[in-house]
């Protein structure tokens, strides 16, 4: 299946890598190009793809699995269906199986068991309301996500209950979490899932499975007729609740456990709340039923002794009315019956004789086949051989093919393996038997590998502050250094990029370099002279440099009015781009002194006069109109306008307005004074106004 590798499917999936096979398919990790996110892509492997009826069931599950969507189910996104290749497109899962997280911790405290079960029985609650029976319920099948939330996974064998066929259904699943009616063939129901949940529990509650076996044949057989010790005499520790909801979930019998996810949940929910609560459930229903004796076959309805055949028939006799029913001795048998009951005794001798003839024969080829083993094993004795040192091993390089070991032991790797931040993949963790241990020669030893130190992918931290960040790198098990500044269009503080890049896969322990802006780049400009410019081009000149044009204060000057005779920032020097510059304005030279109030005496020809001429400009009384150039921001500012010592505006005006225009009235030589938010902003005098 390597094949698909570096292929495109449908012109949108990126086959990346294998992350997983099971028994129809196989899994990849690939990319999406269309919403540019890694997904999982699960296709049905090329000898069953051959198979009409496996690609029906394959196709059976997509359309199943994905008439689910709940937080605690791996969420299907996409199914595809061509002349070749069949494929399903599912979320891709940042996390371990609880298998896996069990062999990291052993035993689990009951109330970590009590937060995956519960989320674990709400998956199914949501599966068996559309009709859907996972079937497969065990930790292998369990995902543990690193905020310790829960997804049930691999819906591979799930049936629509609507289309199930219970006759010849066979039995599936992991043997040790199967249901008894599962291992009988029976027919199956939301109740077989629940029983794989009691397993699962009993399991993570004691560090232990309920059975164990030579064979999975015996390991199944205990489920129906075997009722394992309870989870208290293994773990002392676990609440007297939680084991009576563990073993009602287990319990053989279909009558005594719970009838739904629902009702599961329903006691998970009470315990959790209270966790000394008592539940009035009777425990001795929970063990499997004691079998009844057999019956004899009896005669299909509706054959009668005249539908025999001649030959079993007894020789006729005369018929005779049947003895009269009475209290008493009983009446006399006919001959006829006397005949009917010696033919069948002998019938029931026959049979017997057949029976016990079959087994003697049975017995006899067992003893002659024990025999000759130990005549051949007497002469062929097997030789004892000490377990060789696997661990530290890499089993593809140095065990597989090496005859060293295989011709005295069976090595076979273990389904699942574990994580480990010192070995490789592939090297050998653990063995089973241990080292040095006296085995007959050909025993099976299992190993443990490792799958290498633990890997995700890394989050997209990009535009969030890198303090945020660094808190949820420490979670995550993952180191930072300082950050490095770089100019950037987003805010002081945020996260510009990650090294590693968002979506790579990382290590706990791993360094992540963080790239932090320091806003955007600072760019120089030399500020022009702008003396003995006049004001109105001054709103060009700033604008093509991008400085800012600031207060415009009138002063007196013996300069044209509107001549600039000064400014903020001296010319030549280089300032930041957008720094405000302010301007001193030329309002002409300062008047003469106002003449006196008092009448100027005159000499005439009647002797002193006094002049009635009209008073200075200065007593005209002006309306004009104000109008002022606004900042840029903020948005809103507080505008207020005295004429003199007067206020005559206080508002809050909108910076996008671009210009503040108002009617004032005063007199002639009255000052007009602006202040923006309590700042003085601009100065003119009721003669420069319009």
């Amino acid at each position: 299946m390597e094949k698909y590798i570096g292929k495109m499917l449908d012109n949108r999936y990126e086959i990346l890598e294998v992350i997983g096979s099971g028994g129809m398919a196989v899994v990849y990790k690939a990319r999406c190009h269309r919403l540019n996110r890694f997904v999982a892509v699960k296709i049905l492997r090329e000898d069953y793809a051959r198979d009409a009826d496996f690609r029906r069931r394959f196709h059976a599950e997509s359309q199943a699995v994905a008439m689910l969507s709940h937080p605690n189910i791996v969420a299907v996104y996409d199914v595809s269906r061509s002349v070749d290749t069949e494929y399903i497109v599912m979320e891709l899962i940042d996390g371990i199986t609880l298998k896996q997280y069990m062999q990291r911790k052993g035993v689990l405290n009951w109330r970590e068991a009590l937060h995956f079960t519960t989320q674990i029985v709400r998956a199914l609650s949501h599966a068996h309301g559309r009709g859907i029976i996972h079937r497969d319920i065990k930790p292998h099948n369990i995902m543990i996500l690193r905020d310790g939330s829960v997804k049930v996974a691999d819906f591979g064998i799930a049936r629509l209950v609507s289309v199930q066929n219970t006759l010849t259904q066979e039995a599936l699943g992991s043997v040790h979490y199967i249901s008894p009616e599962q291992a009988r063939g029976s027919h199956i129901d939301a109740r077989s899932d629940l029983y794989s949940v009691g397993v699962v529990m009993y399991e993570t509650l004691t560090g232990r499975l309920p059975y164990e076996g030579d064979s999975p044949v015996s390991v199944a057989i205990q489920h129906i007729n075997s009722m394992p010790l309870s989870p208290r005499e293994i773990n002392a520790e676990v609440p007297e609740a939680l084991e009576v909801i563990t073993m009602k979930a287990m319990s053989a019998s279909l009558t005594h456990r719970y009838t739904s996810a629902e009702a599961m949940l329903h006691d998970l929910e009470e315990f959790r709340k209270n966790p000394s609560i008592s539940f009035d459930y009777d425990l001795s229903g929970l063990h499997p039923q004691e079998k009844t004796a057999v019956e004899e076959p009896t005669r299909p309805l509706g054959q009668t002794r005249e539908a025999l055949s001649a030959a079993e028939r007894p020789a006729p006799s005369d018929r005779r009315a049947p003895p009269p029913k009475g209290r008493g001795r009983a009446a006399p048998r006919t001959e006829e019956e006397l005949e009917e009951e010696d033919y069948r005794a002998r019938r029931r001798n026959s049979k017997i004789t057949v029976l016990t003839g079959v087994l003697a024969v049975l017995v006899f080829v067992a003893g002659l086949t024990f025999l000759i083993t130990q005549l051949v094993g007497s002469n062929q004795p097997v030789e004892d051989v000490p377990v060789p040192r696997l661990v530290g091993l890499h089993y593809e390089r140095e065990v597989r093919n090496n005859s060293q070991y295989g011709e005295n032991f069976t090595i076979v790797r273990s389904e699942e393996g574990e994580y480990s931040d010192e070995a490789e993949e592939g090297v050998i963790l653990a063995q089973d038997p241990r080292e040095g241990e006296i085995y007959k020669k050909g025993a099976t030893v299992t190993v443990t590998l490792s799958l290498g130190r633990y890997t995700f992918q890394l989050l997209d931290y990009t535009n969030m502050n890198y303090r945020e960040v660094q808190r949820e790198l420490a979670r995550l098990k993952l180191k930072f250094g300082e950050p490095e500044y770089v100019n950037s269009d987003l805010v002081d503080g945020m996260v510009v990029r990650t090294e590693p890049k968002n979506g790579d896969d990382v290590h706990e322990g791993d360094t992540i370099r963080l790239i932090v802006s320091k806003g955007p780049e600072v760019k120089m400009v030399r500020v022009p002279n702008l003396k003995d410019t006049m004001v109105d081009d001054l709103a060009r000149v700033l604008e093509q440099l991008d400085l800012v044009m600031g207060v415009k204060r009138n002063v007196d000057s013996d300069k044209p009015v509107g001549t600039i005779v000064g400014q903020s920032v001296e010319a030549n020097k280089e300032v930041e781009k957008k720094t405000v510059i302010d301007v001193d304005v030329s309002r002409g030279p300062a008047e003469s002194p106002p003449p006196s109030d008092a009448p100027t005496p005159s000499e005439g020809p009647g002797g002193p006069t006094i002049d009635t001429t009209p008073s200075a400009p200065s007593d005209l009384l002006l309306t004009r109109t104000l109008r002022v150039a606004l900042p840029s921001s903020p948005e809103r500012v507080q505008i207020t306008v005295y004429v003199g010592t007067i206020m005559v505006r206080n508002e809050q005006v909108s910076t996008l307005d671009m210009y503040y225009t108002c009617e004032v009235s005063g007199y002639v030589d009255d000052s007009v004074m602006v202040y923006i938010d309590s700042v003085q902003y601009e100065e003119y005098r009721m003669s420069d106004l319009p």
